[in-house]
């Protein structure tokens, strides 16, 4: 076994968690240093390098780069024209009276998978106030549903940036990533409502004073800076656009289902009818490029008013843009890391270590995304490490690439705590600090990731 490889790989992990956690440097750029660091050390030639590095980013984003940049578009629309809230309020009535958990749970389950879940929390964290108000139920416990249900899916299922980012590193088939990271879903979804049920009333009298008065009197709560510095802001669940008219419930689900639908469609008919007529058609409409541009048309003509102007559309769709840029950068350079991993041998290099390992081969993605997620926080960050570190042992492995990602996606849901922005969000706005934010927030996501991990084992007796 060589020990330069297996070298090059350890130091470019560390460099990756050292300069996230400890420098003012972020992931993109850290990526990118460790994709040259691990080239050096491993011994590649520095023009290849480099070349590799440039080959993996546009490989990466020529695959994914289109759908991230639509995906959050349709997020965009779906905050601004108030559609997350009538989605909400459709849950509520659906699941009745004395299941306001269930409903917190289903909201944010299904709200986070085309908006980021820290904007998501942010938009959609008055229903728990309200709702605690108005049922007389724990504050911490609805609130605790809302944004574990928002984690599931940010986690498990496309067109979150994460997932996507994974499915296109590991060249997983996108429909089948959906309908896998759903059924992962379903059990999970009863994990939130149950530990919510179960450390929500007892972490009440935790609350800070302040968020609980403004709860008690529907006033505004404090937001974080991802630091955990808290300032004010006005947050309602009203629609922003220039009317209070929001889309119904059904036409706020439109943006979101006819893409899945589409995308899952395509891959049914390759499954079971590739010959088809029809199987051209449906592997247009189903490319995630087409699925998602249809998506985001309708997104702009069934949820934003008539009345609406064309440049405050324009402008929404440009602020949903820009929030994209970031993490499409992130996941170019997680492309990068994995070709140099690839070209420099460190892949065939930590294959050969991974097969003297007297452990399964599915459990090597889902350990390398746990780690990367607790030393540095970012769950998306720990996906995309995680697809990169992986994709070059696949092949060794005998590893699917589907039970491969579905190992990274539920490995990055662990232990979300301290350096996590979103354990901020949620926790300043739910007023817990300290332990009580620790047992209620780390410890829902620590018992999602143990439900992922028994969903994981058992598909891995079916992969």
């Amino acid at each position: 076994m060589e020990l330069q490889p297996l070298l090059a790989l350890v130091i470019g992990i560390a460099i990756i968690i050292v300069l996230i956690i400890r420098t003012r440097i972020d992931a993109f750029i850290a990526l990118l240093l460790a994709a040259i660091a691990v080239g050096l050390i491993a011994g590649l030639p520095m023009g290849a390098t480099t070349e590799a590095i440039v080959t993996g980013f546009g490989n990466t984003l020529g695959s994914i780069g289109i759908v991230i940049g639509l995906g959050v578009m349709i997020g965009k629309l779906l905050e601004v024209s108030g559609g997350a809230d009538s989605l909400a309020n459709a849950f509520l009535r659906a699941v009745g009276r004395g299941r306001e958990s269930w409903a917190m749970a289903g909201t944010g389950s299904v709200v986070s998978i085309p908006v980021f879940c820290d904007s998501g929390y942010v938009i959609m964290h008055p229903l728990a106030r309200s709702l605690s108000r108005t049922a007389g139920k724990s504050f911490v416990m609805l609130a605790l549903a809302l944004g574990a249900g928002m984690t599931i899916t940010h986690h498990l299922v496309p067109p979150t940036p994460g997932p996507l980012a994974v499915a296109g590193i590991l060249d997983v088939d996108l429909g089948t990533l959906i309908v896998a990271g759903l059924l992962f879903s379903i059990p999970m979804v009863p994990t939130v409502v149950f530990y919510a049920k179960w450390i929500g009333p007892k972490l009440d009298a935790e609350v800070d004073a302040e968020v609980r008065r403004k709860v008690d009197e529907g006033e505004s709560a404090p937001t974080t800076d991802g630091g955990g510095t808290a300032t004010q802001t006005e947050t309602r669940a009203e629609p922003t656009t220039t009317t209070t008219a929001a889309p119904g419930a059904l036409r706020a689900f439109l943006p979101l289902l006819v893409p899945l639908i589409l995308i899952v469609g395509n891959t049914v008919t390759e499954a079971v009818a590739p010959e088809a007529g029809f199987a051209e058609v449906a592997a247009f409409l189903g490319d995630p490029v087409v699925a998602l541009i249809i998506g985001a048309l309708i997104a702009i003509y069934a949820l934003v008013p008539a009345a609406t102007g064309r440049k405050q559309v324009q402008s929404w769709l440009g602020a949903g843009a820009a929030s994209a840029g970031l993490i499409i950068l992130i996941t170019g350079a997680g492309g990068a890391l994995g070709e140099v991993l690839r070209e420099s041998g460190v892949g065939d290099a930590l294959a050969e270590a991974v097969l003297d390992l007297a452990i399964p081969a599915y459990l090597i993605p889902f350990l390398v995304a746990t780690l990367v997620r607790f030393a540095q926080g970012s769950g998306t960050v720990a996906m995309i490490t995680g697809a990169s570190l992986t994709a070059p042992l696949l092949g060794t492995l005998g590893l699917d690439p589907t039970l491969a990602a579905l190992g990274i996606l539920v490995g990055s849901i662990f232990f979300s705590y301290y350096n996590d922005s979103y354990f901020w969000v949620v926790t300043k706005f739910t007023g817990l600090e300290g332990t009580a934010a620790l047992k209620g927030w780390s410890g829902i996501t620590t018992a999602l990731w143990a439900v992922g991990f028994i969903c994981l084992t058992i598909a891995s007796f079916v992969l």
